[in-house]
């Protein structure tokens, strides 16, 4: 997530309470959790174990619960709890906006777009030209569209991320989302399906990418250029899906696995683990069909194995 505007890093640290170690006069430009941090930005932790990952990460400033080491180019930000010390930077700076008609003022649609009755546009949506949106179609805060896309009824973009801190009690926090979703130019969605907002990050639908409905994608993941998902299939938040992949029905993949280009997943499989592009995968836990194959052939065989075998 990108500020506006940068923002003096004394400011941040007044607003959360921090104390800076560091170069107290730098600027950041956002704010993003670990998975997507770019140069500028600032992250956290607050667990000791993940200090290394963080501290060398490119995120360049860091928000942190106990004083260590700072890196060269780096900022620390040193506060009692970097999680609501983060979850207050998020809310302050991408507020959550009630929606209090059908079309906010501020979005902004191109005149050849079509939008059907009792369709939702919530704040600082994007539509481009020649796209269709079907009825009860909701779209909410800072969803860009590109040309040519193709919504169908009853889809929601940009629902908050489902995503969660546990307390020591055992209760959860939310995470509050700040982040975007992209759909890029000749994308169609069918009815009925949910495209989760990043956290902090974008969640992306590549270009000439087709959806079926039902299907759910979770928050900051990205999908490649002209991929096929078919109805039901569910993809966890920040999974990485390359270009030209297929997504047979009811397959599901697990946050954060990356999906190599070209690859075909069968229905029905559940992709645990990154896997290579290029091969056709089926089963649970997902794996090259000829091995899956040779498996089940096997499986048959043992009832005549154990007859043998306890005679």
């Amino acid at each position: 997530m990108k500020f506006p505007n940068p923002v003096p890093i004394e400011e941040i640290a007044r607003k959360i309470n921090a104390r800076i170690i560091g170069d107290a006069s730098s600027v950041a430009t956002g704010i993003n959790e670990i998975h997507k941090v770019e140069p500028g930005d600032i992250t956290f932790s607050d667990l000791p174990k993940y200090f290394k990952k963080v501290l060398g990460s490119a995120a360049t400033f860091i928000i942190l619960n106990q004083e260590t080491e700072c890196p060269p180019g780096k900022v620390l930000l040193i506060c009692d709890e970097p999680f609501e010390a983060y979850n207050q930077l998020i809310a302050e700076y991408r507020p959550f906006r009630p929606l209090r008609d059908t079309l906010d003022p501020s979005a902004e649609i191109h005149p050849t777009a079509i939008i059907e009755p009792g369709v939702i546009i919530g704040p600082n949506v994007k539509i481009g030209a020649n796209t269709v949106v079907k009825a009860n179609v909701v779209i909410r805060e800072y969803t860009y569209i590109g040309q040519n896309v193709e919504i169908q009824s009853g889809t929601v973009i940009g629902s908050d991320a489902f995503y969660f801190k546990k307390n020591d009690d055992g209760s959860y926090k939310k995470w509050c989302s700040g982040g975007r979703v992209i759909i890029e130019d000749d994308v169609q969605i069918g009815a009925s399906c949910s495209i989760c907002r990043g956290v902090s990050g974008d969640t992306i639908i590549g270009k000439g990418t087709k959806i079926d409905c039902q299907v759910h994608i979770g928050h900051g993941a990205v999908v490649g250029k002209n991929c096929i998902i078919a109805g039901q299939v569910g993809i966890g938040g920040k999974a990485i899906i390359g270009d030209n992949v297929i997504l047979y029905g009811q397959a599901g993949l697990a946050p954060r696995v990356k999906v190599g280009e070209g690859a075909v997943i069968s229905a029905q499989s559940g992709v645990s683990k990154t896997i290579q592009g290029g091969k056709v995968y089926f089963g649970t836990p997902a794996d090259e069909i000829r091995t899956k194959q040779r498996e089940l052939a096997a499986l048959r065989h043992l009832p005549d194995f154990f007859n043998v075998y306890y005679e």
